[in-house]
């Protein structure tokens, strides 16, 4: 998780109304650099701690609301939220950490504990290349072609794909700048020959602004609208997923993990192993393969 080095809290914070003083916060938040996703993500568990706390000003508010508040979601899960219980505490700790980094800022509490992250390695789901080519052979125009190969290619998040403008693209190096990366930083991401012959197409008809012209939700309507045509599980069809995918081709065909970790944009190296373990049957029929003969 992301640390962000936020500016101090007004001297009368204590006074604050708790729902004032958590504008105050996703404030410094955005100050220090945080995504609008990042501070949607603090917004919805902190309210949820807010809530259950039912405390109206901050001087009113303890660690015995925290404990409380992390025992009752640990035992009981969240109010309309997922059943699986590993989901759940998933949800719970991360909460837990937007929490305690609201309590701190406040002046409230010191050191607490954050609710463990899930024990287990999480699955992770990737479409297989007759999805993806079913995708592609249901585009019903050229924005819906681009927009998979983009992702299949280039493992793009979906904000920083619908950052992307016209500019940023290189198609002599078949290249891309990623300005509007995770974390801040400015990445460069290449593409191959199935995004290339989209944009040789593509890039004449909009010469200036944005590449992909669709809001979030807007990207989302078009690749569940897309998935439906195609007759692939529509839940399957997200832009992260598709990230998944690329990630996991890549070191199928061959790429080794730093490289793969520049192109992600993983801060952690860690993170990007996570994709090894998918390669499992790859090397269990390569071994079959090898092992095939009996030694006599």
């Amino acid at each position: 998780m992301v640390k962000f080095e936020l500016p101090p809290p007004p001297e009368d914070i204590r006074e604050f109304n708790v729902w004032d003083a958590l504008e105050e916060f996703l404030l410094s938040l955005e100050a220090a650099g945080a995504s609008p996703k990042t501070i949607k993500a603090y917004r919805a568990g902190i309210s949820d701690f807010l809530k259950f706390a039912g405390k109206e000003r901050v001087s009113e508010l303890s660690y015995r609301d925290f404990t409380r508040w992390r025992l009752d979601r640990l035992r009981n899960g969240f109010p309309r939220g997922s059943k699986d219980r590993r989901k759940a505490q998933a949800t719970l700790h991360y909460y837990s950490l937007y929490v305690r980094a609201f309590l701190q800022w406040l002046g409230v509490v010191g050191k607490v504990p954050a609710v463990a992250r899930p024990k287990g390695r999480r699955r992770i789901q990737t479409l297989t290349d007759k999805e993806i080519l079913k995708l592609l052979e249901a585009s019903r125009d050229i924005l819906d072609l681009l927009i998979v190969a983009l992702l299949f290619e280039t493992g793009l998040r979906a904000q920083e794909l619908l950052s992307i403008t016209v500019d940023d693209v290189d198609p002599v190096n078949k290249e891309i700048v990623v300005r509007n990366a995770k974390y801040g930083e400015e990445r460069v991401v290449f593409y191959g020959p199935l995004t290339d012959a989209v944009l040789s197409k593509y890039l004449p008809m909009v010469k200036e602004g944005k590449l992909i012209p669709l809001s979030y939700s807007g990207l989302y309507k078009r690749l569940k609208s897309l998935a439906k045509r195609a007759g692939v599980d529509p839940a399957k069809v997200r832009p992260h997923i598709l990230r998944h995918t690329f990630a996991t081709e890549a070191l199928r065909r061959g790429m080794n993990l730093p490289a793969l970790q520049m192109i992600l944009g993983h801060k952690d190296i860690k993170t990007t192993q996570i994709y090894l373990h998918l390669l499992k049957e790859d090397i269990r029929k390569q071994y079959m393969k090898a092992f095939a003969s009996t030694v006599t």
